[in-house]
């Protein structure tokens, strides 16, 4: 009888732990990009957020779903019924959502960071007293020129959009044609996951360009350590593939290493605080 009441107990108990894993899994991922996109409408400053950052979850992320989705069910319909095969469920909820959120990153960025070259030319053109002349708008830089000195850094919002679907388009057409090479299916799954290791590495880069982490938010990378950090010791404990655990721990370095960046340009500053193109704001992740 006892065994029977704590089996009625504990089978319930189960099933709140799964679903709460489970939306742990889903909403999980976007949680850091919260602090971020908050510090960037309050400053009106997106310099301190390398963009990059969000390109590599970008493709991360479609490749995972591209993965899967053509891999076991060839026709993007079925997409919706057929969870469970490679991935969970919740990881391709996970990297649905994690798209969304990474498209509403990039449509704030580009709008703060174009609002600011309006401002600093009208400034410039108040300081050189040439209030007669006619205030030119700031050069715009389209996806279609096919400019690689501007790849990922266009004036409208519309050509990042046309960017991210026809890599979808073009990746997801290579993978139909390779469908029946096992090899190409493990390089693709492969490159999901790295790619997705590779997340810190933008914005590490743009913290030593700079040689400040003023304007990142330091909640996000605490936030990134914390949930790799979680990830990765998940892979090993239930012997995961060895790739996985091997870019889980890649991206926990990363993520120690921005963290050091903080500690290190905090005591031992290379630069000024304050950024001369933006007076005003306050630089945030």
């Amino acid at each position: 009888m006892e065994a029977g009441g704590l089996e009625w107990l504990l089978v319930p108990m189960q099933q709140l732990v799964s679903w709460g894993a489970a939306g742990a899994m889903v909403f999980g991922g976007v949680v850091p990009y919260i602090p971020q996109y908050r510090d960037i409408r309050r400053t009106q400053n997106a310099e301190g957020f390398s963009t990059y950052v969000c390109l590599v979850l970008l493709v991360a992320n479609i490749l995972r779903i591209l993965f899967w989705c053509f891999i076991y069910f060839p026709f993007f319909f079925f997409f919706f019924f057929g969870f469970g095969r490679r991935f969970e469920s919740p990881l391709l909820w996970q990297s649905i959502i994690m798209i969304i959120t990474m498209l509403l990153m990039l449509k704030l960025c580009t709008e703060v960071r174009v609002s600011n070259e309006l401002n600093i030319k009208r400034r410039s053109f108040a300081a050189a007293d040439s209030k007669d002349e006619e205030i030119k708008a700031p050069p715009k830089r389209s996806y279609l020129d096919f400019d690689l000195n501007y790849f990922w850094h266009w004036s409208k919002f519309a050509d990042y959009v046309q960017c991210v679907l026809t890599f979808t388009g073009v990746t997801g057409y290579i993978t139909y044609l390779w469908l029946d090479s096992s090899l190409f299916v493990e390089m693709l799954g492969f490159l999901a996951v790295f790619t997705e290791a590779m997340l810190g590495v933008p914005q590490l880069y743009r913290n030593y360009q700079n040689r400040s982490t003023e304007g990142m938010s330091v909640k996000m990378v605490l936030m990134w350590t914390s949930g790799d950090t979680f990830k990765t010791v998940y892979f090993i404990l239930n012997q995961a593939p060895f790739q996985f655990s091997i870019c889980g721990l890649l991206q926990v370095f990363v993520d120690i290493a921005i963290l050091l960046q903080v500690y290190l340009y905090s005591y031992y500053p290379q630069k000024p605080v304050s950024h001369t193109a933006h007076p005003a704001s306050t630089k945030a992740l």
